[in-house]
């Protein structure tokens, strides 16, 4: 069966944001996908930790039995005891947030943003140029 990897990216903390609101947008955009493109294998890939958007996004791909996938650079490793229980084997490369990108980037064929910072933007823009698929929710930061 063919497959799609589907990068996911958005807040993580220390930003506060809107869980349940989040969560609608993950929902609405993996609901999207599925109509785009079905009959296709899902696999959703993001920054392997347990928190934030990469956690409601990992555990609706869970809910619709969806494999998952987790980029992130060397210093994840000091939260490895918060790490989602990916499927695939996780890529670490780079030691510094941020350095992770080109190869998360490179394991994407779409991305989903919800909210998030400058690494998040510059990450749907980069897919933007390369006429990917993407589709990206605003969300307010929270006091």
């Amino acid at each position: 069966m063919k497959q799609l990897r589907v990068g996911v990216v958005g807040y993580c903390p220390p930003s506060r944001f809107d869980e349940g609101e989040a969560r609608i947008r993950i929902r609405e955009a993996y609901d999207k996908i599925m109509a785009d493109f079905p009959d296709i294998e899902i696999i959703i890939v993001s920054g392997l930790t347990n928190a934030g958007v990469l956690k409601l996004a990992y555990e609706e791909a869970k809910i619709r039995n969806w494999k998952t996938a987790g980029v992130a650079c060397k210093k994840a490793y000091n939260l490895r005891d918060n790490w989602f229980p990916v499927d695939e084997s996780p890529i670490v490369i780079g030691e510094n947030w941020g350095d992770e990108s080109p190869a998360f980037l490179r394991n994407i064929e779409a991305l989903v943003r919800v909210g998030g910072g400058k690494q998040s933007f510059r990450e749907a823009e980069e897919m933007k140029n390369r006429k990917a698929y993407v589709i990206e929710y605003d969300l307010p930061i929270l006091g």
